[in-house]
């Protein structure tokens, strides 16, 4: 089921309705409703699925409950692992199986052996990398003793299958979300009003930037031979606008949505977009996912501390999984390696804490060195783009090397292009709209807030408006894939 979808429309108010007028006087019972909503709402891909999150949920309690009790350190070992062998392996299994298989049988290709393998068919599950790392967390941490396992099964159970950010994050900490489902939740307006909003801008993103932006992104990056090296750049601009109008618009939504029911999840996007180095834009993109491997891999391994070697090799290690984690292309871990690139400088010579404030903060333009780093910034993550979104390295190869050519200071041709014109106008308004609210939760969380009433609600209808108007043909959200 998706958000931007009629299907989503009616789920989520009758949800509502239940949770609110039903079952608000029994917190088992809005437990258990969630769980019920949660497995309705990710069957609604595929049923067949809800078998892999209920044998996980099962396999990470009885775990828990196990490390409970357990005090030998070697038991404990083997309970840890036999969680993560478990999830991983499911993961492995349905993203990576082919992967591995076909690089299998070509490097033995290359040494005169042929091998007789077929791939699979495999579908693969949505959500799979997200629940699967949200409930890894939870053992890790009750393993290392920083978290109490649950006795409360529905409770646990909720927390693994929230359907808010079940299928494409933010990927919660058990330490967070967990607890939320133990305390009793009554109505607040103001939050619920929150939500909305959260909501109403993180559709504005997904609908009328991304899923416009897509249909030029696609068109150019499908048709890459044809295009000259200025259209390039613009499908390269076209995509960039697009997986952080998709990804951080879920997220927004995902957000919004568990105001609703009561729920704080953790921000998963800080307008990353104008950082002003790389280390400050990992600061601030997917941050649940980036703080999960700091937190799970990169300290584990030493993090920054020691000689020159480990802090290289443990940020080559974070980014390259990083970038597996996102799919089963070697595109992905050159991406993830092209970003360890872009950071190490910055951690060789102690600069990567340089920028942890609000950009150009109180102001309402930056100055002339801020809007530098930031273009800098901006213009290597786009450039790191190109190779997260081609079908493989020379497609790649072969996109970069024509922007590189003369043909970049030509005039831009693809079909469309008049049409693209409006949605690049949008997406300028979009990008003011950003750096307007860039201090609050998202963009919109206080802008209009002390207008009169009716100009205040003339925006809300003016951007419900635009989602009905540029809604164009539905788009699956792209962190859905991975």
């Amino acid at each position: 089921m998706f958000f931007n979808s009629i299907d989503f429309a009616i789920f989520l108010p009758i949800v509502f309705i239940l949770y609110w007028f039903v079952a608000n006087k029994n917190l088992k019972l809005q437990n258990f409703l969630i769980v019920v909503a949660s497995y309705i709402f990710y069957g609604w891909w595929d049923w067949r699925f809800l078998s892999l999150i209920l044998f996980s949920t099962i396999v990470d309690y009885s775990i828990g409950r196990m490390l409970q009790t357990e005090e030998k350190q070697t038991k404990r070992k083997v309970l840890l692992w036999t969680s993560i062998l478990v999830n991983l392996g499911f993961l492995g299994f349905f993203k990576y199986y082919n992967f591995f298989l076909d690089n299998f049988i070509t490097v033995f290709s290359f040494f005169g052996s042929e091998i007789k393998a077929n791939s699979l068919n495999i579908i693969l599950p949505v959500g799979i990398s997200f629940y699967t790392f949200q409930t890894l967390s939870y053992t890790i941490d009750v393993y290392k003793r920083k978290l109490e396992p649950t006795k409360d099964f529905i409770a646990f159970s909720a927390f693994v299958s929230f359907f808010p950010q079940l299928v494409a994050g933010p990927i919660e900490r058990a330490k967070h979300l967990l607890p939320q489902f133990y305390k009793s939740r009554k109505f607040d307006y103001t939050l619920a009003v929150d939500g909305m909003r959260q909501i109403l801008w993180g559709l504005f993103k997904k609908i009328v930037i991304a899923d416009n932006c897509a249909e030029y992104a696609n068109q150019i990056f499908n048709n890459s031979a044809d295009m000259n090296g200025s259209t390039l750049v613009l499908g390269a601009l076209f995509f960039t606008f697009q997986i952080y109008g998709d990804f951080s618009g879920y997220s927004d939504i995902a957000i919004g949505t568990s105001r609703l029911f009561g729920f704080d999840l953790m921000k998963n996007f800080n307008f990353p977009y104008f950082s002003r180095d790389i280390a400050e834009f990992w600061r601030r993109w997917h941050i649940s996912l980036s703080t999960w491997f700091r937190d799970y891999l990169y300290i584990p391994l030493g993090g920054s501390r020691g000689g020159t070697w480990m802090k290289v090799r443990n940020t080559f290690v974070i980014f390259i999984v990083s970038g597996f984690w996102h799919g089963a292309n070697w595109t992905f871990i050159v991406w993830g390696a092209l970003n360890a690139i872009y950071f190490l400088p910055l951690m060789l010579t102690k600069n990567n804490r340089n920028n942890i404030d609000i950009v150009a903060q109180g102001k309402n333009f930056p100055n002339i060195r801020e809007f530098s780093a930031i273009l800098l910034t901006f213009s290597l993550t786009v450039f790191a783009w190109i190779f997260f979104r081609a079908n493989n390295i020379n497609h790649a190869l072969s996109y970069i090397s024509e922007i590189f050519s003369s043909s970049l200071f030509s005039i831009p041709k693809f079909d469309g292009i008049g049409s693209a014109l409006i949605i690049i106008f949008l997406v300028v308004i979009f990008t003011l709209v950003e750096w307007k609210g860039r201090a609050g939760e998202f963009a919109i969380a206080q802008l209009g807030l002390k207008w009169k009433r009716p100009i205040r609600y003339l925006m809300y209808y003016t951007i419900i408006i635009a989602i009905f108007w540029f809604g164009g043909k539905e788009q699956q959200f792209i962190y859905f894939q991975f």
